[in-house]
């Protein structure tokens, strides 16, 4: 296992180090990406989570959006119900031919503080934040101007006259600065097999500065809320609702649908679940008005410690004119730790 972790770690960071804000349409699969009271939220004493996704690949091919993040929590009991959380993550994205990426490494706690219940039933209110230190790259040969456009679909190999202030020189540029986030939870365990929750995060609280030419523009704000639950059908059956809205200055993005649990037999190494779900995106035109980003179709399966998740984004938009199966596919990788449960529930299982 500690070899497993040694390659993931170095696979990762050798990816992600040379962004928009990181977008994954599986967000129940990246809790620390989500919320940072999400910290330790979880049925077991330590988690490990493995997330990456391709964006447009049949579109811009070697060009794709690729992101990419690692993530570790654990939770400690303190007094006689609450609970600590401490984690660490690792986040980045490449995007484009400019190369234009993120690198993030964060730290993130929180607390979880009981409100009422009892031992398989529950209400909890977490209190979470994170601080983080970003870098953002370019490759300035990269980039592309309108006078280089042969004005017949190609392009002209000259150089910019002077159209990028500080990228004339044919050096790679990058920034650093802190980020910080905090988060709240709410969470009501009504039985093993019946839950529900509701956040809500605010991200680059301290508005730092993102420009690449020495100029004051500061990364906006955002703010994610978020909820969702399990709902018991039937002993075998499960359904999933949730939703997302990320409001960003004037950006705004929705996320919702659910999925379909099936609890399959108690194994050796545990109970195993298969799932499946169909989500919809959609975002806002900054000159008014709605539009229909994509349809979002979801499996998953857990057996015991290990879970895997497999999600492909079907583009609607007017992107889809690029080609056909012009869509992004994500990939999600859990493992959990259990060690010793004093108790059978404690929080809902994303």
């Amino acid at each position: 296992m500690n070899r497993f972790l040694v390659l993931v770690f170095w696979l990762l960071v050798s990816t992600v180090l040379v962004g928009q804000d990181i977008h994954f349409s599986q967000f129940y699969m990246a809790p620390l990406n989500l919320n940072p009271a999400l910290t330790g939220v979880t049925n077991n004493s330590q988690r490990l989570i493995l997330n990456y996704r391709n964006q447009w690949a049949p579109a811009l091919g070697a060009n794709a959006y690729n992101t990419s993040s690692l993530s570790y929590d654990v939770r400690k009991p303190v007094a006689d119900r609450d609970y600590f959380g401490i984690g660490g993550s690792l986040y980045g994205d490449v995007a484009g031919e400019s190369n234009f990426g993120t690198f993030q490494a964060k730290l993130s706690g929180s607390y979880s503080k009981f409100l009422s219940g009892g031992y398989k039933n529950s209400n909890y209110l977490v209190l979470g934040t994170d601080i983080g230190f970003t870098q953002n790259r370019i490759t300035p040969e990269n980039l592309r101007w309108p006078q280089q456009h042969n004005g017949v679909g190609g392009w002209n190999d000259a150089a910019p006259s002077g159209e990028a202030p500080g990228f004339d020189d044919g050096s790679i540029s990058n920034i650093n600065y802190l980020d910080l986030s905090v988060g709240l939870l709410f969470f009501s365990v009504l039985d093993e097999f019946n839950n529900f929750y509701a956040g809500i995060s605010m991200s680059h609280i301290n508005s730092p500065n993102v420009s690449f030419l020495n100029q004051d523009v500061s990364l906006y704000v955002k703010t994610t809320v978020h909820a969702g639950a399990e709902l018991e059908l039937t002993p075998t059956y499960s359904i999933l609702p949730g939703a997302i809205v990320l409001l960003q200055g004037p950006h705004r993005e929705y996320n919702a649908g659910a999925s379909l649990r099936f609890r399959m037999k108690d194994t050796a190494v545990g109970r195993q679940y298969v799932q499946f779900g169909v989500w919809f995106r959609t975002g806002n035109r900054v000159e008014g008005g709605l539009h229909a980003d994509a349809a979002i179709f979801s499996a998953r399966m857990d057996n015991g410690n290990y879970g895997i998740g497999f999600s492909y984004d079907a583009t609607v938009s007017e992107f889809r004119r690029a080609g056909t199966a012009n869509g992004s596919v994500e990939l999600s990788l859990n493992y959990y730790i259990k060690g010793e449960q004093k108790r059978r529930i404690y929080c809902p299982s994303f």
